[in-house]
């Protein structure tokens, strides 16, 4: 959205046939130069040309207004507001499978919780597993290898569809609760990365990273205050167009491939 409306203010200030510098500063009240991005520089001159920006394309009424130095009650308080991301399934390697979705009673519920009058059921037992998920069977027993050990199955072919976001039938099975900590550590994702001297080949720094999986389920709740347009109708909060769903980096590092996540908005 803030770069719908970088654009659009662009539009309508050459549109008022002002011309927009290569650098964007001004002066304060003290005389010193503040530097500004070039969406600053566009805010500011609409103000002095008293153009206002369409619903539609202005994020500050969503989100809230971040605070501009040299002016006083410049923040404004979001309509919009996100908790945090809470897993639902993680994927985990199996052999045989080889993807396994993971999750345990305790995550379902929050689950649950969140996702209100949607789920009327229980959330199913430990060692439940999903129609889509085939185990190896042993004296009529189904078992999964994990790299800590075996697990039995003692609820094969459940129809798990109603405990994924998306109504998915993957291959999953619910752990005990003592348990997910153990497997989560298991699934993340790890890896080393080096930084090397400009001017030799010896390692100048390094760090550690840690991510999830790719593939795994997460559900945040969002609480949107209803505010009207005036006439009796509350603005409608539109984040992706018209459309529920869309690609979005999260995070940080995202030159080396984290942080992409599908954002599906449901209830809203």
């Amino acid at each position: 959205m803030r770069l719908a409306r970088q654009q659009w203010l662009e539009t309508q200030v050459k549109n008022r046939e002002e011309k927009i510098p290569p650098t964007f500063s001004f002066r304060n009240a003290q005389g010193q130069e503040i530097t500004q991005t070039k969406l600053e520089w566009l805010e500011r001159k609409a103000k002095e040309l008293k153009i206002n920006v369409p619903l539609e394309k202005d994020e500050n009424i969503w989100y809230g207004h971040e605070a501009v130095e040299g002016e006083t009650d410049s923040t404004t308080e979001s309509l919009v507001k996100f908790e945090y991301a809470s897993i639902v399934w993680i994927p985990v390697f199996c052999p045989g499978q080889p993807i396994v979705w993971v999750s345990c009673p305790k995550l379902l519920k929050r689950y649950k919780r969140i996702a209100g009058n949607t789920i009327t059921t229980d959330p199913p037992l430990p060692y439940t597993s999903s129609k889509t998920l085939t185990a190896l069977t042993l004296d009529g027993v189904q078992k999964l290898f994990f790299n800590f050990g075996f697990l039995t199955i003692e609820n094969p072919q459940q129809d798990l569809s109603v405990w994924f976001p998306l109504g998915e039938q993957l291959p999953a099975v619910v752990v005990a609760d003592n348990e997910i900590a153990m497997i989560h550590d298991m699934a993340l994702y790890r890896q080393s990365r080096a930084a090397l001297e400009k001017d030799e080949k010896r390692v100048k720094n390094f760090f550690n990273t840690e991510a999830l999986p790719e593939g795994t389920i997460l559900v945040f709740p969002i609480a949107i205050r209803e505010v009207s347009n005036g006439n009796g109708t509350a603005k409608e909060w539109k984040p992706f167009g018209e459309t529920k769903k869309t690609e979005i980096y999260l995070g940080g590092l995202e030159s080396i491939g984290f942080g992409h996540c599908e954002i599906t908005l449901k209830g809203v």
